[in-house]
């Protein structure tokens, strides 16, 4: 029993050390904002350690898109609870959160260095059109996964909703809750009809 308790605590500790590197490394190697997180997400959790799928993942993105707060930490947070719970949730957040906050002191502190020098300027650059590649990517995974719903409203959805941030000046936080105010309209909708037809 002592063993068995052991080789629980164990891995349990193995399992935090390896959410703690994975956050840490996704952390202060990603560059270009929080859509560029989910690739990397994807690589480490669903096709390393297959602790959730795919779907299970563009839930999560969907959320910590949602929720209030920056989308990387709010998605690292969503997968440490996936993975190892309360703790994981609490370890994630703050390993997601520390490169971040080291990386830009010491920015802020040779800001003036740091903007006039041409190869950081350069390496930004590149990490931009790196950072739109990942992002686009992930754009065109997440259309795959509303195109398999075959749903005439949802390929609606993503073409009206792309078509008002784009060619309008709409707060995205209005895009987001019209599209939310469709799918419950739509979900009750669903409802009522499968009632009726109970009913006959």
């Amino acid at each position: 029993m002592a063993d068995v308790k052991r080789k629980k605590g164990r891995a349990t500790i193995r399992l935090y050390l390896w959410l703690a590197g994975v956050n840490l490394f996704i952390s202060a190697f990603t560059f270009g904002g929080g859509y560029v997180v989910v690739p990397m997400v994807r690589k480490y959790f669903v096709e390393r350690k297959r602790a959730f799928t795919e779907e299970e993942l563009m839930e999560m993105a969907a959320v910590a898109q949602s929720a209030p707060g920056a989308i990387a930490v709010n998605l690292s947070s969503l997968a440490g609870y996936r993975v190892a719970g309360f703790t994981g949730l609490v370890l994630s957040c703050v390993c997601s959160l520390l490169p971040s906050l080291l990386i830009l002191s010491l920015v802020s502190v040779w800001y003036a260095a740091f903007i006039s020098n041409t190869a950081v300027s350069a390496a930004l650059k590149g990490m931009q059109a790196a950072a739109a590649a990942m992002i686009v990517d992930f754009i065109v995974d997440m259309t795959r996964m509303i195109g398999k719903e075959h749903s005439l409203t949802l390929c609606l959805l993503v073409a009206a909703s792309f078509a008002v941030s784009f060619f309008s000046d709409i707060n995205v936080i209005w895009v987001i809750l019209g599209s939310c105010l469709v799918c419950v309209l739509r979900l009750r909708s669903k409802a009522c009809r499968l009632k009726e037809r109970q009913g006959e």
